[in-house]
């Protein structure tokens, strides 16, 4: 379950907008039904079935269309939209430890989550922050968040544009990029 807050406290640096429940998340944000050519044939030429879900605070869009199912694009988008809220939103500053849904997702030292997983970009988003905290380096902040390295490269490759994006700052800072 993602940790839920008030929408008044949205973007006041406590706690992350891809680790909003769905509902709360959905009320800061713009849907629009769209069309959208490609497979599917006539239904999906005739129907708006393809969804663009923008949250209103970032700006940050998730789209869908490649399903016939409206609700089915409607999912993907909003998944696509939490993944992009994890890639292009920082907060300014991290909690005094890692949540208890990256606790629970360490074994060992250990990152255990699939990239299609509900919870993915909440601890994309989380790790993103720790790293973007500790100025790109990578091993204070698997340090603080109590897994290897390795691990954490290991989980930001699951989303090669979290990879790009911190090689990218890690040259901007003068360090050497991760391979």
């Amino acid at each position: 379950m993602m940790a839920s807050i008030n929408s008044e406290h949205e973007l006041s640096g406590k706690t992350h907008p891809a680790c909003y429940n769905l509902e709360l998340l959905l009320k800061d944000c713009q849907i629009e039904h769209v069309r959208r050519s490609g497979p599917g044939g006539q239904h999906r030429n005739k129907v708006e079935t393809g969804v663009v879900i923008k949250h209103l605070p970032t700006r940050i869009t998730g789209e869908a269309s490649e399903r016939r199912q409206q609700g089915r694009n409607r999912s993907i988008a909003l998944f696509r939209l939490r993944v992009n809220l994890a890639l292009g939103y920082r907060l300014s500053e991290i909690a005094e430890s890692p949540s208890l849904l990256w606790q629970r997702r360490i074994t060992n030292g250990t990152l255990k989550v699939n990239s299609e997983h509900d919870e993915f970009p909440a601890l994309l988003a989380e790790a993103l922050d720790t790293i973007t905290y500790y100025r790109f380096d990578v091993k204070s902040s698997s340090e603080f968040l109590n897994c290897s390295s390795s691990q954490l490269i290991k989980f930001l490759k699951k989303e090669p544009r979290a990879f790009a994006l911190l090689n990218q700052h890690r040259l901007e800072a003068g360090l050497h990029p991760l391979k």
